[in-house]
């Protein structure tokens, strides 16, 4: 019994031990730069993890982009100059939000095509029932209404 407490207990340290040293200490003196960073690191997918930020994620590639954001925030580079570095160093693929060039015009226009062609759509669908609804029924759907009416009315 004393065994298996100890055996637990020696488990349990090496669990907590084993999930400090994953986590990475960044100090800074200035709490804005502190902020920069968490957005930046927030703000960049991982390359090797599928949809996770880098802040996020513990593969080693993550890692060494944390480090390179920070040391980039140390120099005193501006978020863009930080962005573009990364960029040029892992591709665009890194960016949440890619940006409007020449070769991304096509997925922002497509969703913003798409909701102007809904709405449209929804406008003509929309005119059309009011036009079919407003007009007035002819000598034969008037005759058969009131078939269904006097038939309602007998029963």
């Amino acid at each position: 019994m004393a065994l298996m407490r100890l055996l637990a207990l020696l488990v349990g340290l090496l669990v907590n031990v084993a999930s400090l040293a994953a986590i990475e200490v960044r100090s800074f003196d200035d709490p804005v730069l502190e902020r920069r960073y968490a957005d930046l690191t927030a703000s960049m997918r991982c390359p090797l993890c599928e949809n996770q930020a880098i802040d996020d994620s513990n593969a080693p590639i993550a890692a060494d982009m944390r480090q390179r954001v920070f040391e980039l925030l140390q120099e005193g580079q501006s978020d863009s100059e930080i962005v573009d570095h990364m960029v040029t160093r892992f591709g665009e693929y890194i960016l949440y939000n890619p940006r409007l060039e020449n070769r991304t015009y096509l997925l922002w226009g497509v969703p913003i095509a798409l909701v102007v062609l809904a709405t449209l759509l929804v406008i003509l669908l929309v005119r059309a029932r009011r036009h079919a609804s407003s007009q007035a029924l002819s000598d034969q759907e008037r005759e058969r209404l009131a078939a269904l009416l006097n038939r309602k009315r007998s029963s």
